[in-house]
């Protein structure tokens, strides 16, 4: 069941995508386009995100356990370090070279169009030289 769950929310989260245009990276680059064709449409869709994920959270953290797990899994690593800030400089550049995020590429991918899938191949390619970069750094702090 509670794989169903997971695809059910990712099925969900690609149609809220889909439906507000944001799969269409034109209407992404038209956002960051303010002195051409401006299109705020993009921060209508972020702000509606972050006033569910407020209240989710809400709801969330009153229950005191997540419904489909034992505990709460979060991230143990709270500080703003440069591999933190780079990877958002990173993601950052890329939304606004390409007009996709992660998120938005995967629905994009059934639009049989080449656009997402180059997209994707990059964004596969580059979380595995980035988790092969994390290796060595480990392998060299155990050894050096």
């Amino acid at each position: 069941m509670h794989r169903f769950d997971l695809l059910l929310a990712g099925l969900l989260f690609g149609l809220g995508l889909t439906v507000s245009g944001m799969v269409n990276p034109a209407k992404v680059l038209n956002f960051f386009d303010v002195f051409g064709h401006w299109d705020p449409s993009l921060a209508l869709v972020m702000a509606a995100a972050l006033l569910v994920t407020a209240v989710g959270y809400r709801i969330a953290w009153r229950r005191g356990r997540p419904v489909c797990a034992a505990a709460f899994d979060l991230p143990p690593r709270r500080a703003v370090d440069a591999r933190l800030v780079s990877g958002a400089a990173v993601f950052g550049v890329g939304w606004g070279l390409a007009g996709f995020c992660p998120g938005g590429v995967l629905p994009a991918l059934a639009s049989g169009q080449s656009a997402p899938w180059v997209f994707f191949t990059a964004l596969v390619t580059g979380m595995c030289i980035a988790r092969a970069v994390d290796r060595l750094r480990s392998e060299d702090k155990r050894h050096g």
